[in-house]
């Protein structure tokens, strides 16, 4: 059974990805069929060439169509991957305009549009 400490840390991640994740489904969808997308990232290793960004956006995708009560623990540890990965690399944006660069790429591949 789930303590209390248990609810407040997992309700804490549930907030921190909604304010790390800014893009919504459909369009974070879109993107991830860009060239643009699929362009940046380290790959998996799995042969398939999909990066691991790549893969956590599809991914992604799936946490914001699930309903809260519905989310597994191995969903809510997803979703503090993706908080920690946006907040490191929200601290190494590049100088200049970021419009077409791989920084803001990877970002959006994990759901994050550092222009919005």
């Amino acid at each position: 059974m789930a303590g209390k400490d248990d609810e407040n840390d997992r309700s804490a991640t549930l907030h921190a990805f909604a304010e790390a994740v800014n893009m919504t489904p459909g369009r974070l969808e879109k993107w991830l069929e860009t060239d643009e997308s699929r362009s940046v990232g380290q790959s998996k290793g799995d042969g398939d060439g999909e990066s691991v960004g790549h893969a956590s956006g599809r991914r992604i995708v799936e946490l914001l169509r699930t309903k809260k009560a519905d989310l597994s623990d191995d969903d809510v540890a997803h979703m503090r991957t993706v908080v920690g990965y946006v907040h490191r690399h929200l601290g190494q944006r590049p100088a200049g305009d970021v419009t077409d660069t791989p920084w803001r790429y990877s970002l959006m591949n994990w759901g994050h549009d550092p222009l919005e």
